[in-house]
């Protein structure tokens, strides 16, 4: 990566996670930290508007954006295969997102690239044999459960155990992961008192509410994930 391409791509990674620190710069990007602040010295000289919060790291200034997209042909067919994933592990309301986003992608693109990406994307597609259709994730709820999420707000549901008993749960979403062939829930339950992890496939209705979380403080998602996979490697297998 030249420094040109490395410096557009800082802009959009701090961009896109709000606050950044020099040392997960560098681990992200794959340099030195004394790397990192050379590079956000340039991206003030260059008018850039670089700022910095004691604590948290640094970030871009509201207000501040990216010149027009420019895609190197590894971007755009890295791209093109993110549409049939989501078409076949998402949902019909994240897909239709995903169209939309793609296309204001190629709105933004030459002429060229963007023959260069719908060329890519031709010839990139899913197929999934019948029999085993059964066991890629069936849910709906994807798009309901991220705005839960992002504005802290209790969901209402309907979930089926194992022995398709159905319960009332009151959950206070921490995040969304994917693993054997589903997507999973992790979030407060109050009927349980505990973290929970709930498959999307066996919610059999959503409610999103306007009630904000009663708890007062959450674990981070990755830190509840290395708990399971703690969990997983003592005993061999998931008691989920």
């Amino acid at each position: 990566m030249n420094r040109t391409d490395r410096l557009m791509g800082i802009i959009a990674h701090i961009q896109s996670k709000k606050y950044q620190t020099a040392e997960q710069l560098a681990e992200h990007f794959g340099m030195s930290v004394r790397t990192v602040y050379r590079d956000l010295r340039a991206m003030n000289e260059i008018g850039v508007p670089v700022g910095f919060e004691a604590g948290r790291g640094y970030y871009i200034v509201g207000g501040y954006f990216l010149p027009p997209v420019s895609l190197t042909a590894e971007e755009a067919n890295a791209l093109a295969l993110t549409e049939p994933l989501v078409l076949r592990f998402a949902d019909r309301e994240v897909a239709r997102h995903v169209g939309t986003a793609l296309a204001k992608i190629k709105m933004a693109l030459g002429s060229q690239q963007r023959d260069n990406l719908e060329n890519i994307q031709s010839k990139t597609a899913h197929y999934i044999p019948e029999a085993f259709a059964h066991l890629m994730p069936d849910t709906n709820f994807l798009t309901v459960i991220q705005n839960a999420i992002v504005h802290r707000t209790i969901l209402k549901m309907e979930y089926a155990n194992a022995e398709e008993e159905v319960s009332s749960r009151e959950v206070e979403p921490i995040g969304l992961t994917f693993y054997s062939l589903n997507w999973h829930l992790i979030g407060w339950c109050h009927l349980r008192n505990d973290y929970r992890d709930f498959r999307t496939n066996r919610i059999r209705r959503l409610t999103a509410s306007i009630m904000p979380f009663r708890k007062a403080d959450h674990i981070e998602l990755n830190e509840y994930l290395r708990e399971l996979e703690s969990r997983v490697n003592q005993f061999g297998q998931s008691k989920f």
